[in-house]
């Protein structure tokens, strides 16, 4: 698989202009097409309320909805036309999930920022990372959304758990990792044996000889941190190696079991450093 096309979620939050450069050097690395995605969304009033104030309150909400696509519109062209980049603009009408899940799937890599509980928040912007992941069928990269980051996919981090999960994203993630100055395949308390889930003798052998023969050229490690969460473990890990990109399978198990029980897929969207890169 090669990125031939990279869509960025763009709008007037204060992450867009770090999530917007990423993609730009992103398609300038991979000789991409981007594609800019604004969705025009009009908050929910209830019926009662707009009783009260009438239709100007629509009209209003309708209005700053065009203004704010107009403004996140300049921006993406202003910059993409200055990176020599293959763009296209696309600004729609409707619910943010639906219309941000549809246009993902003509895309090879969608770009979206994490979700800042502090920042501005559209109707359903707390959810967007998961329902790209789950249902767009293709992989995402989440920006954290406070941090610089220079460079995404120099030294990569590959969190390895031998799960269906872990094994598509690995997939997805061969332009980054052929790319890529170094690669880690990390297993946190690996489990041995040859069952569905299992590491087989050597914990990360098997995918680091698979990868090499796509050319690329990763570490098999192992970690026993048994009184640690795996998410925890990961960041710490990114840190301690100057990871810029951590490549996981995400929701191993059902969103609802991590919702309520915890999860690395959870931990990690809360407490991520570094850019993710998260597939289904």
């Amino acid at each position: 698989m090669s990125l031939k096309t990279i869509m960025v979620v763009m709008d007037t939050t204060a992450g867009v202009e770090q999530r917007l450069d990423i993609a730009l050097q992103l398609a300038q690395s991979h000789d991409a097409h981007l594609t800019g995605l604004c969705v025009r969304t009009t908050p929910y009033v209830p019926q009662f309320v707009m009783g009260q104030l009438g239709p100007e309150v629509a009209e209003a909400q309708r209005k700053w909805s065009i203004e704010a696509a107009e403004t996140a519109q300049k921006l993406f062209e202003s910059k993409a036309a200055a990176a020599g980049v293959r763009y296209e603009w696309r600004a729609v009408d409707g619910q943010l999930l639906e219309q941000t899940s549809l246009h993902a799937k003509y895309a090879d890599l969608v770009v979206v920022s994490q979700f800042d509980p502090d920042g501005e928040m559209a109707d359903g912007q707390d959810q967007l990372v998961d329902h790209l992941v789950l249902d767009a069928g293709r992989p995402v990269l989440v920006v954290p959304y406070c941090g610089t980051f220079a460079s995404v996919g120099k030294t990569v981090m590959v969190a390895w758990n031998a799960t269906r999960e872990a094994t598509r994203a690995v997939s997805d993630a061969l332009p980054f990792l052929q790319k890529a100055d170094r690669v880690n395949v990390v297993a946190v308390n690996p489990h041995g044996g040859t069952g569905r889930n299992g590491h087989g003798e050597i914990p990360s052998a098997d995918i680091c000889l698979s990868l090499a023969r796509h050319g690329v050229k990763a570490d098999a490690q192992s970690i026993e941190a048994h009184d640690m969460q795996v998410g925890d473990t990961l960041l710490s890990r990114i840190t301690d190696e100057g990871v810029d990109l951590l490549v996981m399978g995400a929701y191993g198990r059902s969103r609802l079991r991590e919702l309520v029980l915890g999860g690395a897929t959870r931990h990690v969207l809360r407490h991520m450093t570094v850019p993710v890169l998260m597939s289904h």
